[in-house]
């Protein structure tokens, strides 16, 4: 499903309402691979009016998946990608160049479900149970399939959004792997807890970030500056506003009850780099994103140098955002 920021109010995700200058503003698209916690600083931006006030006119797409990006922006239906970071190496490896640009989340917000009584203290604890996740390529089946390699008797079980919780509360599965807000559903509405977080093991990397084509930053350098520019202003909101990630996050996800919303935005800001302080992304994390993806939906790494434009990024954090 495909949703211009008309759609997004109509379908109850009212992020942003069109300035009345927004005409003379520059049109954009950003194509996200899914609606879900990680990209928050994003709609923070637009209901704010940060990208108007940087002379941009934004409608944010959900293409489905975090691969279905590449085929959006490629097409010239979208100009950027906010998605995980492997389909950017995917697309220039298959000949479609492109470069991040900006980072949005940096770190792996994976937590697991479980029943109560349900112990998990390391890695090991994992030995002989059965997992919850999305399907493939998502994160909650890659990132934890990674992880767990080495772990004995691990058995996967994929399920479509928002299954996974209920899985675990069945008992069709003991533990599930999950985003935000799915996790702080299950506790507030389920009764289960979560029994582990998968984010330290993880560690920082260049999770979620915006990626476009090579020509087209290159014949449209201002436009991905001011883009940039008003997600280091939002990264700066989050952090020095207290409740700025909550009242975003509860306006960009109304289906979504208000204690699990209160819950959900807590454990995030909580989780180390996991919403970063400003959308560089360091060689450090597009090592640890090209480790872990490979072999999981990435055919081959490719080198910081070639993949990563930070220079963006650091213009827009030294005039609007936090070091």
């Amino acid at each position: 499903m495909t949703l211009t920021r008309r759609g997004l109010a109509a379908g109850g995700f009212a992020l942003a309402v069109r300035p009345a200058f927004a005409q003379a503003a520059t049109k954009v698209t950003i194509s996200q691979a899914l609606l879900i916690a990680n990209y928050t600083p994003v709609y923070l931006a637009l209901q704010r009016g940060l990208f108007a006030k940087h002379g941009l006119d934004v409608d944010i797409s959900t293409a489905g998946g975090i691969a279905v990006v590449v085929p959006v922006v490629l097409s010239g239906r979208a100009q950027f990608a906010l998605s995980g970071s492997a389909p950017s190496v995917n697309a220039t490896l298959e000949g479609g160049p492109m470069k991040c640009i900006a980072k949005v989340a940096g770190g792996t917000a994976l937590l697991v479900l479980g029943r109560p009584g349900t112990v998990i203290r390391s890695l090991d604890d994992f030995q002989g149970k059965s997992v919850a996740t999305l399907r493939f390529p998502s994160n909650t089946n890659t990132r934890p399939k990674f992880l767990l390699s080495k772990v004995p008797g691990v058995t996967f079980i994929e399920f479509p959004p928002g299954a996974q919780a209920q899985a675990v509360k069945d008992g069709r599965a003991d533990l599930a792997v999950v985003f935000e807000w799915d996790a702080s559903i299950g506790v507030t509405q389920l009764g289960l807890d979560v029994v582990y977080s998968l984010t330290a093991a993880v560690g920082p990397n260049a999770s979620s970030t915006i990626f476009a084509t090579d020509a087209y930053l290159a014949a449209n350098r201002d436009t991905a500056q001011h883009l940039v520019d008003a997600i280091a202003e939002a990264l700066k909101i989050i952090h020095t506003e207290p409740g700025a990630y909550e009242a975003a996050s509860a306006a960009a996800f109304p289906q979504v009850p208000a204690a699990a919303i209160k819950l959900g935005s807590q454990r995030l800001l909580d989780m180390p780099a996991v919403v970063p302080r400003n959308p560089i992304i360091s060689p450090a994390d597009w090592d640890r994103v090209m480790q872990i993806e490979l072999g999981s939906g990435l055919k081959q790494t490719l080198p910081f140098d070639r993949m990563v434009d930070n220079s963006f990024a650091e213009k827009a954090t030294a005039a609007f955002g936090l070091s």
